[in-house]
Parts: C-alpha cells; sequence; structure tokens
C-alpha cells in the first residue's frame, strides 16, 4: 500500500471497507465523458474469470516478470470496472486503483475482497500519491478521452519510479491500415457523434443495435474469411478484433466507441513522442492488437 499525500475530500463506505475520494479535478478533464464512463461501468460491471484473462492476456502480451511481479507497487489509473486490476492481483504486491467516475464504486463492491488492493476515487490530475511513488503503472484505454493527453501522460509518468515501468494504451489512428478501412472508420465516426449525445437509456438501446447490426455482421465475415482463405485476410476487415469476444464484451465495446463524446487516436510515432517527453524510453510496442499498447521505462 502506498501511502496517500494529502488528506481525502470525502469517503464513502463499501462493503464495510473506505473509499476515499480526492475528486476528479478541474483543469484536464472532460467531466461529460467521465460521467459517460461512469455509466459504461456501473453497466458493465461484471465479467467473468475467462473474459477478463482472455483481455488481459492481450494487453500484457509485453509485460515481462521483471516489469510486473510479487514485489511491485501499481497503480492503476482509470480502473473503470476493475477487470485490470482483478488481471493484476495474483501478479502485483499490492495495487492502488483509482477512476474519477463513480465506477470506481462498482469496482470496490466486485473486487473489494482482493487483499492486495485498494480503490480510490480520483483523476489524473489528482492523483493522492506522491511521485516516482510505483514500479509500475498501467493506463489502458483511459488517456485518450482526456482533453490534453500529452500532459495528461507527462502527469502520470511522474508516478512511476526511476527504472520503473508503464504499460500504455491509446487508441490507434489506422497508421497501419489502408484507405478503405479508413473510410469505414471514419463513418462511424460521424456514427458516434450523434450517438454520444442521446440520453443515457436511448443511448444505451442504439449502442446494442449496433452491437448486433454493424459489430456482428463484421465479425461473422471476418470468422468466414479466416475459414475460407489462407493467411492473414481476414485481420483486415473492420471489426475482426472480436472474433473470438464475448457478447458482453461486444456490447460493452460498442457503448464505449459509440457513446463516448471525447475521443482521440495517436500513431505510433505520435505515442513514442510523448512518452520521450515524459521522460521513458526502452520502448516495446505489441504488434498485436488492440493498437497501439506498448510498454516503456522510465529514464
Amino acid at each position: 500500500m502506498v501511502p496517500y499525500n494529502r488528506q481525502a475530500e470525502t469517503t464513502k463506505e463499501i462493503n464495510g471497507k473506505p473509499i476515499a475520494c480526492f475528486g476528479a479535478g478541474t483543469e484536464n478533464i472532460d467531466t461529460v465523458t467521465v460521467a459517460s464512463f461512469g455509466d459504461e461501468w456501473l453497466k458493465f460491471d461484471a465479467f467473468s474469470a475467462e473474459e477478463i484473462k482472455n483481455a488481459g492476456d492481450q494487453y500484457f502480451d509485453i509485460v515481462s516478470s521483471k516489469m510486473l511481479n510479487s514485489s511491485s507497487k501499481v497503480l492503476d489509473l482509470g480502473c473503470g470496472s476493475g477487470r485490470w486490476t482483478k488481471y493484476m492481483a495474483d501478479k502485483a504486491g499490492f495495487i492502488e486503483a483509482v477512476d474519477p467516475s463513480e465506477a470506481v464504486y462498482s469496482a470496490a463492491a466486485v473486487y473489494g475482497d482482493l487483499p492486495n488492493v485498494r480503490f480510490s476515487q480520483a483523476g489524473v490530475d489528482t492523483i493522492p500519491f506522491a511521485d516516482e511513488s510505483f514500479d509500475f503503472v498501467i493506463s489502458l484505454g483511459v488517456l485518450h478521452h482526456i482533453p490534453d493527453t500529452a500532459k495528461a501522460l507527462a502527469t502520470l509518468m511522474k508516478k512511476v519510479k526511476t527504472g520503473g515501468f508503464a504499460l500504455i494504451y491509446l487508441y490507434y489512428a489506422l497508421d497501419n491500415r489502408g484507405f478503405l478501412y479508413r473510410l469505414i472508420f471514419n463513418l462511424s465516426t460521424l456514427i458516434r457523434r450523434v450517438v454520444s449525445a442521446l440520453p443515457k437509456g436511448l443511448k444505451h438501446i442504439v449502442c446494442d443495435l449496433l452491437a448486433i447490426f454493424i459489430y456482428l455482421p463484421f465479425v461473422g465475415l471476418s470468422k468466414l474469411v479466416k475459414a475460407l482463405i489462407p493467411g492473414k485476410m481476414y485481420m483486415k476487415i473492420p471489426l475482426a478484433y472480436y472474433r473470438d469476444k464475448s457478447w458482453n464484451i461486444i456490447r460493452n465495446d460498442a457503448l464505449d466507441r459509440f457513446g463516448t463524446p471525447l475521443e482521440q487516436r495517436f500513431s505510433k510515432q505520435q505515442i513514442t513522442e510523448m512518452l520521450e517527453l515524459a521522460g521513458m524510453h526502452n520502448f516495446q510496442f505489441s504488434e498485436g492488437e488492440p493498437y497501439w499498447h506498448v510498454v516503456a521505462q522510465k529514464k
């Protein structure tokens, strides 16, 4: 457990355990997006052990035991439903799981029995721990939903100890995709701008319909191409990533993709430059999906 470096604004008790609340911050934050994710993770608050393992294995494919082990003090920023915290719980020494939204209360209710985990409510601007506190820091699918991603990344990297490591996932700018793929994606972005502005209940219904009528047909097509054509041609099909994912994951990610007001995307080069400015080096990008996730070491 890493000591807090200041007093919490408030506390809330979940299953008999206090959750310290430090506020989400007011500078580098989009409050509408935070509320949207809080709503999302309250809806999708539980994943099966198999779902967590399969997804975690993809994100942590480039993480070695040197980076994450039983002596590691870990910070999971933007923990959401707590699934990555759960994935790391038997691999790390202690995990500080932090999220700015009310989803942290749901995560604490589901995973509060993990003995080496503490949940706190805070944003990237209000991280309640001193700089150089953590051996390993993760932020998966979070910082691209913040107005100034580079600034947020620099703030987060200050919490990594010298010689420590970080695992970061930022939406890719389709820099490894062709023209047709990008065209289809840009059309989906227009849909997202409309759907994300809908009232909560209607947004959930529309995103479920999008999962049925957009995700599932592309998933079926990718499976068919994989069965009929040797090689990796099926990977060129949009949403082929979901060919082996559960319906629960597909519904969740449809809401994540189309229901989120603020979304930014970065090329591999842009991510490298931001991490370098944040004092990181020894970058290792995964060649597997989701793109791009990368590990880096603090200088």
